[in-house]
């Protein structure tokens, strides 16, 4: 515990300005029902803020490439959307299909049935194989964690880790599940410890709960709500 306080509270320090807090916002929009002027404003309000991505669906990759070109803004592109039931082998694909049309960022979802039937093995070619497919691309790991046990949080965070994932990340909050909690952000830093990244995700939607997240030992998060954040902070 001691751990993640000094780093949730080391990472909280560095933030002095709304420049600092942007930077480690992913702006998301991966509804089922975006449309192309969805994503075209989700980029252009990236590219205002300086948000660290505009996370879209793998078919909103290009258009997001389009926009953002070459920005320190990057396309992040879901993968196993948004469930994780596709084998390894079609995640793989859709990573290396989103990677050719501009994304410089995996967010996948791991096969959270594999985890829950013991089949550890399973789990990690999951996260393997999209991390080989990433090529050196960043690739989180989301794990869904209001489905899962917090032995299974750890056991899935120890996999990712294993598996050369560059964060995991709590949830894809997808069809009313509950999203990031401080508790499991805590937990995952504990198991992972200093060296793995964490991206908070669902239910982020003001400022407090988004330092409630980094304090607890969050590097990112992602939210739809990043504007609103970003703008409260100014008016404070």
């Amino acid at each position: 515990m001691a751990n993640k306080n000094i780093y949730g509270a080391d990472r909280l320090s560095k933030i002095k300005t709304q420049e600092d807090l942007a930077k480690m916002i992913d702006h998301t929009n991966v509804k089922g029902d975006a449309t192309q002027a969805d994503v075209i404003k989700l980029c252009k309000e990236a590219l205002k803020y300086n948000f660290a991505s505009a996370v879209v669906t793998a078919t909103n990759v290009q258009l997001a490439r389009e926009i953002i070109q070459d920005s320190p803004v990057k396309v992040c592109s879901v993968v196993g959307f948004p469930l994780g039931v596709s084998t390894p082998e079609t995640k793989a694909f859709e990573t290396r299909e989103a990677i050719k049309n501009g994304a410089d960022e995996i967010d996948m979802v791991m096969n959270i049935g594999a985890i829950k039937s013991g089949l550890e093995d399973l789990l990690e070619k999951d996260i393997t194989d999209v991390v080989e497919a990433a090529s050196g691309k960043v690739v989180k790991v989301i794990l869904e964690t209001a489905l899962l046990t917090d032995e299974e949080k750890v056991v899935s965070c120890v996999i990712a880790k294993k598996s050369g994932a560059d964060y995991v990340k709590t949830s894809t909050a997808y069809g009313g599940l509950s999203g990031a909690t401080a508790e499991d952000v805590e937990l995952m830093r504990e198991t992972i410890g200093p060296d793995m990244k964490i991206k908070a995700a669902g239910g982020i939607r003001d400022l407090e709960t988004a330092m409630t997240m980094i304090e607890a030992g969050a590097d990112k998060l992602g939210t739809s709500t990043g504007v609103q954040i970003i703008e409260e902070m100014i008016k404070r």
